[in-house]
């Protein structure tokens, strides 16, 4: 046999190797990462559920996943170990930098005001969103219809097409 031959059979060979072996180096990670799980930390499952650990033995780990709620997973089940800021942030929606203890008075504090905005919002029309007085609500109406008895006495234009025959 030559080597001409017997190259296509030495590459798929490591090809293989290669592929096992970073599978190997994944799996082998997954288990580290696993083993750091300590009580109290935040986990995610496989399955996407967050919670945190309250016991681990040596297949298995007990969760709390809410109040009153404990669970037995498997250690393969477990997706991924949280940091607990990363944790916080998910399930709590408590971002690290953020005063969370402080709590506006209002609702301005909450909205940036921003010059561009304001000076586009002067140069719209005001909208007044107040209650009408009955006698400006029924002058309006009356102008409304006499508006509406003018159009009507005047002819309709048409493109010339009509319905009489």
């Amino acid at each position: 046999m030559s080597l001409v031959t017997l190259l296509p059979f030495i590459v798929l060979i490591g090809a293989m190797f290669l592929m096992t072996r970073s599978a190997k180096k994944k799996q082998q990670q997954a288990a580290d990462m696993r083993n750091q799980m300590q009580p109290g930390s935040g986990v995610r499952t496989i399955g996407g559920m967050y919670a945190t650990v309250k016991e681990v033995s040596d297949d298995t780990v007990l969760v709390d996943a809410g109040p009153g709620v404990e669970l037995l997973f498997a250690k393969n089940a477990i997706g991924a170990v949280l940091s607990d800021d990363e944790y916080n942030r998910i399930v709590h929606g408590i971002e690290h930098d953020l005063k969370s203890d402080v709590v506006p008075d209002d609702a301005s504090s909450l909205t940036g005001t921003d010059e561009p905005a304001a000076a586009a919002d002067s140069d719209e029309k005001s909208v007044d969103l107040g209650k009408k007085d009955e006698e400006d609500a029924a002058e309006e109406s009356s102008d409304a219809v006499s508006a509406e008895a003018k159009t009507d006495d005047e002819p309709k234009k048409t493109d010339g097409d009509t319905d009489a025959k």
